[in-house]
């Protein structure tokens, strides 16, 4: 019995600790969303429905197990476990054949626990609340269905019948399989944790309900697998009215024992956080078309996980497990005393925090809310263990004839704890300020009033910013006036503000506005966008004081002349190195990659650091690899602080939604089919283009033909670009991309992959007589490059989609030729061949001789 326990209670440790590190590290775990949503919801929440259903059908029947009886449930979480945990092993790294065994394995679980439960049904003496029963065995039947959409998913399709199952999959799973489960529950177990008696109607109301919540599913099934968007959220709505009618059974316990307890109160919000869950779902299944969709799927999933699913699931664990371990009162009060610890401090940070971060605040207040929320919710796991270890210790104590542990139950809801609550949130926000304040919104004072006899004018402009202008863009006013301007941002894809000498707005999202107080104004002034490259691309405003002249000329030397380049320090070892080598050939035919954006500081040469955005974390973006007819589906996530967005060259699609720039806290899903050969650049689309390149945003697809490509013995990937940096010797002293010396064309280094002599530090590795073949791509923004090694000589080169030479052998069928040099212009590329004759150290440089010396070098070290 106590493996059977450990099997229980701790395999749903197991999957709650598993979410909260790949919440943790998520921007380096693959396919993180899909992960932590899944690991909720597959792992902790099916779990947890499989054990207590069986639970609560033993009471409700009043059926007792044996021995046997338990070691067979026991198996069948075991299957559901292991079912489980192939289906999120199998997703993230693209094995189909992985995802269907674990599907047919959960199913097969499901399946078996919901014949015992009509098995019992069947046995069982008549009674009431045998309705709750049929509830768990309806949810069973969903599960098969609901499993087999998501074993679809993950084959592969296109973005229409992606689409219509992703609506499919997560309703059968949500409102079947967990939902009724959840209702059937509720009927008994609401009262008994608000320690209450239930409402007299509410087994005929659950009975009602039934058929009506069913019917209500079928229509969002139909209707999504068709196609039929209006008709799948009719189905949702019908779904929320069924909910409502049979909610009404919840609503006397309420009022007769409001919560005081945590299990209570999360339970209650859980319940909220449903309703507001089916709205939304119902509003953006309605709204969006196929790939936003997909794209706003996460927001909501957030609703539906940590709003609802993991607030049910530990407000339930609270009451159930010491009541479960049993004891008598002594025992149970041990346990739940800790199950109660700070009950409102975490209530509040899990909701309010939810609520903030479900706002369109920028980055790093979104990360620091969200990290504080994690933490309330991860302090469940040592409370829940601790819980557990002081209800055994009470039992022994009580079995050896000892008297009860002297202790104290906290009072669950408190005020101090909603301040306590209230206080971990600001500080969240705060520190979120602290780390960026002007995308955060802390504005600098307005500049002192010029020595201008006040004229007792006060003039207010507002003004909009659209695309990368302000309209209007000049503002005239007397010597004396007081000017108020009034910024509203009308972009819906990038945040703006405005600088006018020392004042400053905060960043503003689409739709927000803010005043700047420019005070009295005695002399022409000029203000700008802060945003990176918003200001070279002629976001500027002036404001002009009639009789003083027009606005003085801007602090930034024009063209960047006499640029300077950053220093660094060529004898300092690089911190880290990117790994060169091409990735391999992955399985299949679908590949699901997440790209996300984020804007940090890192080591662009040795001493040398920059602040740079970026794909997934590194100077220079994954390399993906497939073959032609390949189908990629690239997840894009916005972590950053800009608008950012995303081109792969390597698919031939209509720019306008995938291509599009998403504002920070949102993303989108964009597909393509590879239909041609060739080593293609991909990079961030928003303007100005050339600073979000040379800022880190760009990266590699390989694309083999569909027989393949030769082996080779050592295979590596080199992508050339510039960097413009101030000189920072340091993570805290880098600074965001120096867009003046982008469009002066004067880079500070050349670099391969992302960081300068880097490959200098440590060579890239091949031994005399091997085939080695370097992949080129030149992401520019503006530098060609001609790749060339010292002392080698290429008997196959391939450029741009087609062979110049090949082993020897021209496109004419002439042989013996060679090649010194592969020449590609800014978004070309293409890969060389060659063996090394004896061992040495043979130097890898661009041949624009320039920019070997600004970082575009490295050594092959050959040895025997």
């Amino acid at each position: 019995m106590r493996r059977g326990r450990s099997l229980r209670d701790y395999a749903l440790v197991f999957w709650l600790v598993a979410a909260g590190v790949v919440a943790i590290a998520h921007q380096w775990v693959p396919e993180a969303t899909w992960l932590m949503v899944h690991l909720v919801a597959l792992g902790a929440l099916t779990h947890a429905a499989m054990v207590w259903s069986a639970h609560f059908t033993a009471a409700l029947l009043r059926t007792r197990h044996d021995d046997d009886a338990r070691n067979r449930h026991n198996r069948r979480l075991g299957v559901l476990g292991l079912g489980s945990l192939l289906v999120l092993v199998g997703v993230p790294i693209a094995q189909w054949w992985l995802v269907l065994v674990g599907a047919l394995l959960v199913t097969a679980a499901v399946v078996w626990h919901a014949t015992l439960l009509l098995a019992d049904l069947r046995r069982a003496l008549p009674g009431r609340f045998r309705i709750c029963v049929r509830y768990y065995v309806a949810a069973a039947a969903c599960l098969p269905v609901g499993a087999g959409f998501g074993t679809a998913l993950a084959w592969g399709l296109d973005s229409r019948w992606h689409a219509n199952l992703l609506v499919a999959h997560t309703m059968t799973m949500l409102l079947g399989w967990i939902g009724l489960t959840v209702v059937g529950t509720l009927v008994t177990f609401w009262p008994t944790v608000l320690r209450t008696r239930m409402d007299d109607r509410a087994e005929a109301l659950a009975k009602r309900a039934l058929p009506l919540l069913i019917g209500a599913l079928a229509v969002v099934i139909a209707g999504s697998v068709a196609g039929w968007r209006p008709a799948a959220a009719l189905g949702i709505a019908a779904y929320a009215a069924a909910i409502v009618y049979w909610g009404r059974s919840l609503v006397a316990p309420l009022r007769k024992s409001p919560p005081k307890e945590f299990a209570s109160a999360s339970i209650g919000a859980a319940g909220v956080w449903a309703v507001v869950g089916l709205v939304a779902t119902a509003v953006h299944v309605l709204r969006a078309d196929d790939l936003e969709l997909a794209s706003g799927y996460p927001l909501i999933a957030s609703v539906w996980v940590v709003g609802f699913g993991l607030q049910l699931l530990t407000g339930a664990l609270s009451y159930l497990l010491p009541s479960v371990l049993g004891g008598g009162p002594r025992v149970v009060r041990a346990g739940a005393r800790h199950f109660d610890r700070w009950a409102t401090a975490r209530l509040v940070v899990i909701n309010a925090g939810l609520l903030l971060w479900l706002l369109p605040l920028p980055g790093w207040i979104r990360v620091t809310v969200s990290s504080t929320v994690l933490l309330a919710l991860l302090v469940f796991v040592p409370l829940l263990i601790a819980g557990i270890r002081a209800s055994v210790a009470e039992r022994r104590r009580a079995a050896a004839g000892e008297p009860a542990a002297p202790h104290e139950r906290p009072n669950a809801m408190t005020g101090s704890g909603l301040m306590a609550g209230v206080a971990a949130l600001a500080l969240a926000v705060t520190v979120g300020f602290g780390i960026d304040p002007g995308a955060a919104g802390i504005a600098a004072p307005a500049p002192p009033t010029s020595a201008v006899a006040p004229s007792g004018e006060t003039v207010r402009v507002e003004v909009s910013a659209v695309g990368m202008s302000y309209e209007p863009n000049r503002i005239e006013v007397d010597q004396g006036d007081r000017v108020v301007v009034v910024l509203t941002n009308e972009d819906p894809t990038n945040v703006h503000d405005l600088a006018v000498g020392a004042s400053r707005t905060p960043r503003l999202a689409h739709g927000e506005t803010a005043e700047l107080d420019l005070g009295v104004v005695g002399e022409s002034l000029e203000g700008w966008c802060t945003v990176v490259g918003h200001r070279q691309m002629g976001m500027t405003l002036d404001v002009v004081v009639r009789g003083a002249g027009e606005a003085p000329p801007d602090d930034a030397p024009a063209a960047h002349e006499g640029h300077q380049p950053a220093h660094g320090d060529p004898s300092a070892r690089l911190s880290s190195v990117v790994d060169p080598v091409a990735p391999a050939l992955p399985n299949g035919t679908v590949h699901r990659h997440e790209f996300r954006v984020t804007e940090v500081p890192l080591e662009v040469a040795p001493g040398l650091w920059q602040r740079r955005w970026t794909f997934n974390g590194a100077s220079v973006g994954p390399t993906l690899r497939g073959k032609v007819g390949d189908r990629f589906e690239i997840t894009l996530i916005n972590d950053g602080t800009m608008g950012h967005s995303i081109d792969f060259h390597a698919g031939a699609v209509a720019p306008d939604v995938p291509m599009r720039t998403i504002a920070p806290g949102e993303s989108l899903v964009y597909t393509f089919t590879a239909e041609r050969a060739g080593i293609w650049m991909y990079h961030c689309s928003t303007m100005p283009m050339s600073a979000h390149i040379a800022a880190g945003m760009h990266g590699a697809v390989i694309i083999e033909p569909a027989e393949g490509l030769p082996e080779v013995d050592r295979e590596y990937v080199l992508v050339q670009s510039e960097v413009f940096a101030d000189d920072a010797a340091s993570a805290e002293d880098a600074s965001d991309v120096d867009a003046d010396a982008v469009l002066a064309e004067q880079p500070d280094r050349v670099v391969f992959n992302g960081v300068a002599n880097q490959y200098d530090q440590q060579p890239f590795a091949a031994r005399v007589g091997e085939r080695v073949r370097f992949w080129v791509l030149d992401a520019g923004p503006n530098r060609p490059t001609s790749f060339h090694i010292v002392g080698g000589q290429f008997d196959t080169v391939y450029r741009e989609g087609g062979y110049v030479l090949r082993d020897g052998v021209d496109p004419f069928g002439n042989s013996g030729g060679g090649s010194q040099a592969l020449a590609l212009q800014p978004a070309e590329g293409g890969f060389v061949e060659l063996t090394f004759p004896e061992a040495g150290h043979y130097p890898v440089v661009s041949h624009i001789m320039v920019d070997a010396e600004r970082g575009a070098h490295g050594i092959v070290r050959v040895e025997e």
